[in-house]
C-alpha cells in the first residue's frame, strides 16, 4: 500500500496551489513590477512542486518495490527452511508463525491462500510484512523500513530546500525584468501626461538599435502621435492667427467707412456688427499668441486693491468692488477701512488710501484683461448683480445668473463653446483668454459655482 507515501506531497501541494492563488488575487491590487514576480514566482512553485512530487513518487514507489521482492524473497526462505526443519528461523528476519501483529488485510489472503505482501508506512516503525499460508497456520516476515524512510524523507527537505531557492532566484530574476519594464512604462506613461498637459514638445526617446518588443512599439507609437499632434495643433494655430491677422486690414477699412455713414439705425448696426467682428478678430489674435507662447508679461510689484479700483474705473464696468478684510490693513487713523456703519465698503470708483494693502507681483495690463473678461462673461451669461471682491491676494468675480454648467467646471472652457444654453450665446473666448493670460502671469483661475447660486471666478495671484 502506498497511500500513505502519497498523502504528504499530495497535501503540499495543495497547500503551494492555494497559496499561489492567494498570491493571484493579491497581486491584482499591486504593481506591474510586483506582479509580474509574484506570478514569476507563483510559476516556478508550481513547476517546482511537479518536479518534487515527481521524484518524490518514484523514489517512493522504488522503495515499494525493493522492499516488496526483499520481504518476498526472505519469507521464500524461511518457507524452505521451515519445511526442512519444522524451525522458523528469527535470525534477522523477525519471522513468525500466527504473528499478533500481523495486518488484518495479509492475514485475510493468506487464509484464502495467497502469498502477498503489506507496506505500512503509517506508523512510527513503518515495515513491510510478506505472509503466506503453511497448513492451517500463517507464516509471515516483517522488515523494518526506518531507514528508507528516513532517506526519503531527507530527499523531500532537499527538494524543498532547492525548490525555494530555485523560485527565490525566479522572483529576484522576475523583478529585474519587471522593473526594467515598469521603469520603462512609467516613462511613457509620463510623457503621455505631459503632452496631455500642453507640453508637445515631450518625446520618449529612441530605444535601442534592433530592439523590437512591445514596449519599443509603444514609445514609438506614443513619439509619433506627439509629433503628429503637434503638427496639427501648429498647423490649427498658424491658420487662426493668419485668418485673424488678414482679417484686420479689411475690418480696418470697413470700421472707418462705417464711420463716415449718415446716422441712422441702419447705422447703428452696422457699426455695432463690425465693432463686434473685430472684437472678434483680435480675442482670435490673442489666442493665437497664447497657443504660441509668444507672450512676454512685464511683472511689477502692485498694491491689488486699487490695482483692481483702477481696472474697473479705466474699464467703466459698473459692478460692485467689496474689500474683505484680509486685503487690506488699518487706516491711517487707526481704524480699520471698512465703512462705519455697516462693516463693509463697497465703491464705485472711490481713493481711499490703506495703511497696508496685500502686494502681488503681475501684468496690470494682462490683469486688466482677466478680469474684464471675467467680468464681461458674467454679465453676458449670468445675472446682475455682478460682484467683484478683492480678498489677500485673490480676487473673486461673481454674478447670480444659473451658474457654470457641469460640463465646463469638469472638462474647463471650450473654445466657441459657452457650455449651455440658458447661459447666453458668445464665442466661448473670453475664458480661455483669461486662463491662457492667467498662465502668463503666473496666477491661477478656478471656476467654481458659489453657494446660494451664481457663477464664481477666483483669480489666485502671486504675492509679492
Amino acid at each position: 500500500m502506498t497511500t500513505a507515501l502519497r498523502r504528504r506531497p499530495a497535501a503540499l501541494g495543495r497547500r503551494v496551489g492555494a497559496l499561489c492563488a492567494r498570491a493571484g488575487g493579491l497581486s491584482r491590487g499591486l504593481s506591474l513590477r510586483v506582479k509580474i514576480a509574484v506570478l514569476l514566482a507563483a510559476g516556478c512553485a508550481l513547476v517546482a512542486v511537479t518536479i518534487g512530487l515527481l521524484i518524490h513518487q518514484s523514489r517512493a514507489a522504488q522503495i515499494a518495490s525493493n522492499a516488496r521482492e526483499s520481504a518476498t524473497s526472505q519469507l521464500i526462505r524461511v518457507r524452505q527452511l521451515y519445511e526442512l526443519t519444522g524451525q522458523v528461523d528469527h535470525d534477522g528476519t523477525e519471522a513468525a508463525l500466527d504473528h499478533p501483529a500481523l495486518p488484518e488485510p495479509l492475514r485475510k489472503s493468506a487464509k484464502d491462500g495467497r502469498r502477498s505482501t503489506y507496506l505500512d508506512l503509517s506508523g512510527p516503525d513503518p515495515a513491510v510484512w510478506a505472509a503466506r499460508p503453511v497448513g492451517d497456520r500463517v507464516l509471515s516476515v516483517r522488515r523494518p523500513l526506518n531507514t528508507a524512510v528516513d532517506q526519503l524523507h531527507e530527499l523531500d527537505g532537499h527538494l524543498v530546500v532547492w525548490g525555494a531557492v530555485v523560485v527565490g532566484l525566479a522572483a529576484l530574476g522576475g523583478a529585474g525584468i519587471a522593473s526594467r519594464l515598469s521603469r520603462q512604462l512609467r516613462t511613457a506613461a509620463a510623457t503621455a501626461r505631459r503632452i496631455s498637459l500642453g507640453d508637445l514638445d515631450a518625446r520618449i526617446g529612441r530605444t535601442p538599435a534592433g530592439r523590437q518588443d512591445e514596449v519599443a512599439e509603444l514609445a514609438c507609437a506614443v513619439d509619433t502621435m506627439a509629433a503628429s499632434l503637434q503638427s496639427r495643433l501648429e498647423a490649427e494655430q498658424r491658420f487662426t492667427a493668419d485668418v485673424a491677422h488678414e482679417l484686420r486690414t479689411p475690418l480696418t477699412g470697413l470700421h472707418t467707412a462705417a464711420e463716415l455713414l449718415p446716422p441712422s439705425r441702419p447705422t447703428e448696426l452696422v457699426r455695432d456688427r463690425v465693432a463686434a467682428l473685430r472684437t472678434l478678430t483680435e480675442d482670435l489674435l490673442e489666442v493665437a499668441r497664447l497657443d504660441a507662447n509668444a507672450e512676454e508679461p512685464h511683472l511689477e510689484v502692485l498694491p491689488l486693491d486699487r490695482t483692481v479700483e483702477k481696472i474697473l474705473q479705466h474699464c467703466g464696468l459698473a459692478v460692485e468692488l467689496d474689500r474683505c478684510e484680509a486685503s487690506r490693513g488699518p487706516d491711517p487713523d487707526g481704524t480699520s477701512g471698512t465703512d462705519r456703519t455697516d462693516g463693509t465698503d463697497r465703491t464705485h470708483g472711490s481713493h481711499e488710501t490703506y495703511g497696508t494693502e496685500a502686494l502681488v507681483r503681475t501684468d496690470v495690463r494682462r490683469l486688466e484683461r482677466i478680469v474684464a473678461n471675467l467680468i464681461a462673461n458674467a454679465r453676458r451669461h449670468g445675472a446682475e448683480p455682478v460682484e467683484v471682491t478683492v480678498d489677500g491676494t485673490s480676487v473673486r468675480v461673481r454674478d447670480h445668473g444659473p451658474g457654470f454648467p457641469e460640463r465646463l467646471l469638469k472638462d474647463g472652457p471650450r473654445r466657441f463653446v459657452t457650455g449651455a444654453k440658458e447661459r447666453g450665446q458668445g464665442t466661448g473666448l473670453g475664458l480661455t483668454i483669461a486662463l491662457g493670460q492667467a498662465q502668463v502671469v503666473g496666477a491661477r483661475v478656478t471656476l467654481s459655482n458659489a453657494e446660494g447660486g451664481g457663477a464664481l471666478a477666483v483669480v489666485s495671484l502671486p504675492g509679492a
